[in-house]
C-alpha cells in the first residue's frame, strides 16, 4: 500500500512536473535572448546592419510571424519544431532588444530585470495559491491589451512622452495581470497532462506566453525607471 497514489495526490505531482517544464523552457528562452542582445550590442557590424538599415523592421516583422506561427500551428508542429521556432524567436527578440543596452546603463537594466523577476514570481505564486478564478478578468485584460497597443501605435504619430509614460504604467499592470491569469490557466490544464506530444507542445506554448508577459513587464518597467546613459 505504500506505493499507492490517489488521484488527489497524483494531480499536484503532474502539475508540478508540467509547470517545471514550462518555467525551464521560459528560463532558457530568457537566457538566449539576453545572450543574443549582448552579442548584438558587442558587434559594431551587427549594430550597423540592424540599425543602419531597414533590417530592424524585418526583424520585428519576423518576430510577429514567428509568434503567430507558433500560436496558430502549435497543434500541427512537432515538439522539436515548435521548440526550435521558440528558440529562433528568442534569438531575434534579443537582437531587437539590444537597443536597451545602447539607451540604458547595464546597472539599471540589471536592477529592472531583477524587479521584473520579483514581480513575475509574485504574480505566479499568487495565481498558484489563489482560490479566486482569474478567468473572469480575461475579458478586461484582453481589452486593456488591445487598448495599449492601439494607443502605442497612435503615439508613433504624436510622440508624446506623457502618453508613453501612461501606457507603460498601464502595461505593467495589464501584463502583471496576464502573468497571473496565464499561470492559473495552464495550472488548470496541466492536471490532464498525460505525457503526450500534445502536452509537450502545450508546455512550449505556455512558456512562450509567460516569456512574452515577462518581456513586456521588463520593457515597460525599464521605460519608467531605467536610467538612461
Amino acid at each position: 500500500m505504500d506505493g499507492f497514489i490517489t488521484l488527489n495526490q497524483a494531480q499536484p505531482e503532474v502539475q508540478r512536473k508540467f509547470m517545471t517544464g514550462v518555467y525551464l523552457r521560459m528560463f532558457i528562452a530568457l537566457i538566449i535572448t539576453t545572450v543574443s542582445a549582448y552579442v548584438t550590442v558587442s558587434s559594431q557590424v551587427l549594430l550597423n546592419a540592424i540599425y543602419g538599415s531597414w533590417l530592424i523592421y524585418g526583424l520585428i516583422i519576423g518576430e510577429l510571424v514567428l509568434v503567430v506561427t507558433i500560436s496558430a500551428a502549435i497543434r500541427k508542429l512537432s515538439p522539436l519544431v515548435a521548440m526550435l521556432l521558440f528558440v529562433l524567436y528568442s534569438v531575434v527578440n534579443g537582437m531587437t532588444l539590444s537597443s536597451v543596452f545602447l539607451l540604458y546603463s547595464v546597472r539599471s537594466i540589471t536592477r529592472v530585470f531583477l524587479a521584473t523577476a520579483v514581480m513575475f514570481l509574485a504574480m505566479s505564486v499568487y495565481a498558484i495559491f489563489s482560490k479566486s478564478d482569474l478567468s473572469k478578468y480575461s475579458r478586461y485584460l484582453g481589452m486593456g491589451l488591445i487598448g495599449i497597443l492601439a494607443v502605442s501605435v497612435l503615439n508613433l504619430i504624436f510622440k508624446s512622452s506623457l502618453i508613453e509614460w501612461g501606457v507603460s504604467i498601464l502595461g505593467v499592470g495589464i501584463f502583471a495581470g496576464l502573468t497571473a491569469y496565464d499561470t492559473q490557466k495552464f495550472m488548470k490544464i496541466s492536471i490532464h497532462d498525460d505525457g503526450s506530444e500534445n502536452f509537450q507542445k502545450l508546455a512550449i506554448f505556455a512558456a512562450l506566453e509567460l516569456y512574452l508577459d515577462f518581456i513586456n513587464i521588463f520593457i515597460r518597467l525599464l521605460r519608467l525607471f531605467g536610467k538612461r546613459k
